[in-house]
């Protein structure tokens, strides 16, 4: 089992993350906060997700040309600079139009600080990159159970969400002012030797882009034939992968499975507030915090999943998560009691944490040579499913209310267990190397 190394830059990195991380997973309880605030309707207010989808189609397309010409910490810092920006304006803008082209630019800018890392762990690391990466998510995700609870305790003493988003500003300050201290730089590009590597069965003499896994992977090695080179994700090496500029089947059934896993989280990030308060009976403040306990069961299970994740193959894994997030569901949905409520969101977190690592470390690595196309790709299936499902949820919501309209979640865990069924007999049936035996990925 590879060896992870703990050193500046790395530390630096799990901080980049967590900052992004404090906006992230503090956006979903301001939501109906803003909209109460604001006066609109559940689906108007989801265009809020919107705007986030939009952000992050084009953080996804600007952070490559960014990086060449900043280099790779360089756009990273950028995107912090841009979070600071954009959380500065949506807290001092009030009027709709303001608060949606806000969330736009700090979801834009913080598209490329998740980029940036991802791609920076992964070269810094090489083999051991999945396990920094995995614990980089995990730092997020403790961010994440600080943003909601700060959140809840300022509207509880009544000054309201927005002094939140003077913290993350402070953050950001925080962190840049100790790299400069500590004299901690970012690496500009990827070490020679990782970016000459080819990966078994690959186009001989095709570009590789040491990126085999983004934000949030928790995939190690597994199950490899004793004496095969590991592979991050669990199938032969090179295998479905595709030529450059070329991406195989297996990566698509990947993207539309980021898109439905997204809109799960996206939806239960925006909503749970409302359905804590309207069916659970608590106030807006213990709601707005309580949604803290979905980040919480990501953080703990991403905290275990890397180690699980070397002793699973994928799909298999992906399966559990899956069924774990449905019963965490049910146990939140059927709560009349606050509670109760709670802890089914802690279960459902604890399903919720392998989702989108699982699914974008297997993208990525069938991606081969092409893995610079393939993570601009995935972030428009990030976007699909934070710019569409919010806002059909919150049209639904409108019309039966929002405990109703959460019975939309189970359709998608539902659909998701459906292509990752697929996911598995696509990586079995793909093309594999003479030299190494072929390797499931279910």
């Amino acid at each position: 089992m590879p060896r992870l190394t703990h050193d500046r830059t790395t530390w630096l990195t799990y901080a980049q993350l967590g900052l992004w991380g404090f906006f992230l997973y503090g956006f979903g309880p301001v939501v109906p906060l803003l909209r109460d605030e604001q006066g609109t309707s559940a689906a108007v207010a989801g265009l809020h997700s919107t705007a986030v989808a939009v952000g992050a189609l084009l953080g996804g397309a600007l952070f490559a040309p960014l990086a060449r010409r900043v280099g790779r910490g360089g756009a990273i810092w950028f995107g912090l600079a841009g979070v600071a920006v954009g959380v500065t304006a949506f807290g001092l803008l009030r009027p709709l139009p303001t608060t949606l082209a806000a969330v736009a630019v700090v979801a834009t800018a913080g598209m490329m600080v998740t980029s940036g890392v991802a791609v920076v762990l992964t070269a810094r690391h090489g083999p051991a990159a999945p396990a920094a990466l995995t614990e980089a998510n995990a730092a997020c995700a403790g961010m994440g159970i600080l943003a909601p609870l700060v959140i809840g305790a300022s509207v509880d003493a009544g000054f309201g969400w927005r002094p939140v988003m003077a913290v993350e500003v402070g953050l950001i300050a925080l962190v840049a002012l100790a790299a400069r201290l500590f004299r901690v730089r970012l690496p500009q590009s990827a070490p020679a030797a990782a970016a000459a590597a080819v990966p078994v069965g690959a186009t001989p003499g095709a570009a590789v882009d040491p990126v085999a896994v983004t934000a949030g992977a928790a995939i190690d090695g597994v199950g490899v034939t004793a004496g095969a080179a590991a592979d991050p994700v669990g199938v032969t090496a090179g295998a479905g992968v595709g030529e450059a500029g070329r991406l195989p089947r297996a990566y698509w059934i990947a993207w539309v499975l980021m898109a439905v896993t997204g809109s799960i989280e996206v939806c239960l990030s925006l909503w749970t507030a409302d359905v804590l308060r309207s069916h659970a009976g608590m106030t807006a403040a213990s709601a707005s915090a309580a949604v803290a306990a979905i980040v919480c069961g990501m953080f703990l299970g991403r905290l275990v999943g890397g180690r699980i994740a070397l002793r699973w193959p994928p799909a298999p894994l992906l399966l559990a998560a899956l069924t774990v997030s449905l019963a965490g569901f049910a146990l939140f949905w059927l709560a009349s009691v606050g509670w109760l409520a709670v802890t089914g969101l802690v279960v459902l977190g604890l399903g919720n944490a392998l989702h989108y690592p699982l699914a974008i470390s297997i993208a990525l690595a069938v991606a081969g040579p092409a893995a610079d196309k393939a993570a601009g790709w995935s972030a428009y299936s990030m976007g699909v499913g934070f710019g569409i499902a919010p806002v059909a949820l919150g049209a639904v919501a409108d019309g039966i209310g929002p405990h109703l309209a959460f019975l939309l979640l189970p359709g998608f865990i539902a659909a998701a267990v459906l292509l990752t069924g697929r996911l598995g007999r696509a990586l079995r049936a793909a093309p594999t190397d003479d030299r190494t035996p072929a390797m499931t990925g279910a």
